[in-house]
């Protein structure tokens, strides 16, 4: 039996009276992508309070790689619940928060000693890398690059690139943030083309040391190893090992915030692994939960330990039902094929888009790492002028289809996949059908000439 199932016209009367109600009690600020509302969910599908059903192309914003209420997460949030739900680790520490600290020193890239510190989302986790780095170094600076995106909080907005919705009208923001160019290979800020270019994006930093911030005053770099918001902009693989070697001999930190590029989505546990560095200090969040609200901060031991005691903390950081769930999580990845699910998951979406791309024009570039995969959309192959309206376009043409996607990049104009990993076969080729019939109502509305038949 297919996945999807529709049993009204979507939005739905009941998703349609709760969005009214909801235009009345939240504020507008507080956006969604779709106008369906949820009552269940399991594995890689979602059903609305209609009874329509959906493959979730979404997870959460990527929190949910693990797939939607998996047993064993349900099963250790349900005996954490016979125990306590919060004492505050700050003031009656817990057992499960230090075995999930030990977890995470064990399973994050660097032979070297760590220590993990938990708080609620990744923003904040961001907050805490950025305190810790200025605490360790004596300096303040801190570099990020174009199209990232680090939260919603006053400091990660600073470090965060993308203007609107996120930044406009939130000024000022916290100084000491510099940014420069990420290696967007597919929108080079040189005109450039790798591997010819040399990896100046990287080396660029160099000169930025000299031209713009002392490195002196810089405390750290920090960067996603794949674009999340950003557009799923995967760098080459040598880009990272430049960029640290550069932050090394200057004294500068580099971290890496691995918030939506973690936890299995790459086919690697973490990102980072894919090319070979180990990060001073490694931000990660979304999926580590299951579900739950939950984000770590992992470090070399002597840079975690910069800041003073109470200099650190939250009164729900490290929630012991959130511990409990992300030990069932990385107890996941140790028995399950989730990382070569996800491999197999990005071949299958790749061996698709790559049709498209060559049938289309609209499809202007196909990127990912393993389960982590884009499509950026373009109005024409030549100026790649992005194509935002029609994204949009095919975004709503998949939900009421029963296909539920999320868009990113700096110019909206990107397909972006964070399918849960336990998802089937049959329900990829189930959902890639109904992102290719938008693909094509969209390209033929618009007069887009198919390049093959």
């Amino acid at each position: 039996m297919p996945t999807i199932q529709l049993r009204t016209a979507v939005p739905g009367p009941k998703s349609k009276a709760l969005g009214e109600r909801r235009t009345n009690a939240v504020p507008r600020g507080l956006s969604h992508g779709t106008p369906v509302y949820v009552a269940k969910a399991q594995d890689a599908w979602l059903e609305d309070v209609d009874g329509n059903r959906y493959i979730d192309f979404a997870g959460g914003i990527g929190c949910i790689n693990v797939g939607h209420r998996q047993e064993p997460v349900l099963s250790a949030i349900r005996e954490q619940l016979d125990h306590f739900l919060h004492t505050c680790v700050q003031v009656t520490p817990y057992e499960n928060y230090v075995r999930l600290a030990e977890r995470m020193n064990e399973v994050t890239p660097g032979k070297f000693l760590k220590k993990t510190l938990f708080v609620n989302s990744g923003a904040e986790a961001v907050e805490n890398a950025v305190k810790i780095a200025r605490a360790h170094t004596g300096r303040s600076g801190i570099i990020a690059f174009e199209d990232a995106f680090h939260g919603r909080t006053m400091m990660t907005l600073a470090l965060t690139s993308k203007t609107h919705p996120y930044k406009a009208g939130f000024a000022p923001f916290p100084g000491d943030v510099y940014r420069i160019p990420y290696a967007y290979c597919y929108r080079c800020s040189y005109s450039l083309k790798y591997p010819s270019c040399d990896l100046l994006c990287a080396r660029h930093l160099e000169d930025t040391f000299k031209r713009v911030v002392a490195s002196e005053d810089v405390a750290a770099v920090i960067a996603e190893p794949v674009l999340g918001e950003g557009g799923f902009v995967v760098p080459p693989l040598d880009y990272f090992r430049v960029l640290i070697d550069i932050c090394h001999r200057y004294g500068v930190l580099f971290i890496a915030d691995e918030v939506q590029s973690g936890f299995g989505r790459t086919g690697r546990l973490f990102a980072s692994e894919h090319y070979g560095i180990e990060p001073d200090i490694l931000v990660s969040a979304k999926s580590l939960g299951g579900g739950l609200p939950l984000a770590a901060i992992t470090g070399r031991a002597e840079i975690m330990d910069a800041p003073g005691p109470g200099g650190l903390g939250g009164t729900f950081a490290g929630n012991p039902v959130s511990c409990a769930a992300a030990l069932a999580v990385l107890e996941m990845f140790d028995r399950e094929n989730l990382l070569d699910r996800a491999n197999e998951i990005g071949s299958h979406f790749q061996k698709r888009a790559k049709e498209w791309q060559k049938r289309w024009p609209l499809v202007g570039d196909v990127r990912g790492l393993g389960g982590m995969q884009a499509i950026e959309l373009v109005k024409s192959v030549e100026t790649r002028e992005p194509a935002a309206g029609e994204t949009k376009q095919i975004t709503q043409y998949c939900y009421e289809h029963g296909l539920i996607t999320i868009t990113a990049g700096s110019y909206s104009n990107v397909i972006r996949v964070l399918v849960p990993l336990v998802v089937t076969s049959e329900q990829m080729d189930e959902a890639l059908d109904v992102l290719e019939a938008a693909l094509r109502m969209v390209a033929e509305r618009h007069g887009a000439v198919a390049q093959v038949t």
